[in-house]
């Protein structure tokens, strides 16, 4: 119940951690962009070695990240069934009778995974290293010119802050019910698939109950504590750039330059 997910903070003092969160925001953010670069194996496998330094100086268990990216195996292997069975070019290398596999299908649920990997390793890696409280500064920093056009920033960053925030909670809550439910004599891994989908909804209705809430708890507490948005709000802790975010610019343009080499 207790694994961690994307979402949850593992305080540390790693260089990752002392890092400005804009910097690992905007580190983030363009790496979304920089993995549709990557068109082969070397350059997928460029990113994937800079995934590996990345957790070397978080000092982050290779394990937690593991069960960080876990939840996703399930789609990784949809995605890669769909390219196996669709996607045709190149030599066939195994013909069945019902579906004939391409090297270019091969090769595009290889890539597709790794990229749906590596982006979820960065995600877990941000919010592993990085608190709720420095998360929502950083993202309301980083969008707080948008106010010029009507956004409110302060109240976006923390709609997104207390979402990544109880990503965790809810996790460990459906696992309570799902426990619940199996000592009720619950079954969720016997029959086709239909019959496991309609096997989760005694999960799905408490978890949403359940929610909720927890979403009308945080209200009622956020007004007793006076809370009444960003206007007039000052800060306790200003955030300041320093040697470890030249460190990740540095490590950016690195990658960059590597991927620009290493594409065909």
């Amino acid at each position: 119940m207790n694994q961690p997910v994307i979402g949850q903070f593992i305080p540390g003092n790693s260089l990752l951690h002392r890092m400005d969160p804009r910097s690992k925001l905007l580190f983030v953010l363009a790496f979304m962009f920089v993995v549709f670069l990557a068109n082969n194996a070397a350059s997928y496998g460029l990113l994937l070695a800079f995934i590996a330094i990345g957790v070397y100086f978080s000092r982050i268990s290779p394990i937690i990240l593991y069960r960080a990216v876990k939840p996703i195996f399930f789609l990784l292997l949809l995605t890669s069934i769909l390219h196996l069975w669709m996607t045709k070019g190149g030599d066939v290398l195994l013909k069945l009778p019902f579906v004939t596999i391409y090297e270019e299908g091969v090769r595009q649920a290889v890539f597709i995974s790794v990229r749906f990997f590596l982006l979820m390793a960065a995600a877990s890696l941000l919010t592993f290293t990085t608190s709720p409280i420095d998360l929502t500064d950083g993202m309301e920093r980083l969008i707080k010119p948008l106010e010029r056009v009507g956004v409110p920033a302060h109240e976006l960053a923390l709609m997104m802050s207390i979402a990544l925030r109880f990503i965790p909670t809810l996790w460990e809550e459906t696992e309570k019910i799902k426990k619940a439910q199996m000592s009720r004599g619950a079954d969720f891994e016997s029959g086709h698939v239909i019959t496991r989908v309609k096997s989760y909804i005694p999960v799905f209705i408490p978890l949403f109950i359940s929610a909720f809430r927890r979403a009308e708890d945080l209200a009622l507490a956020m007004e007793a504590r006076g809370y009444r948005g960003g206007a007039g709000r000052t800060k306790f802790r200003e955030l300041r750039y320093s040697k470890p975010d030249g460190v990740l610019l540095v490590f950016f343009v690195a990658m960059l330059a590597g991927l620009w080499v290493l594409r065909k």
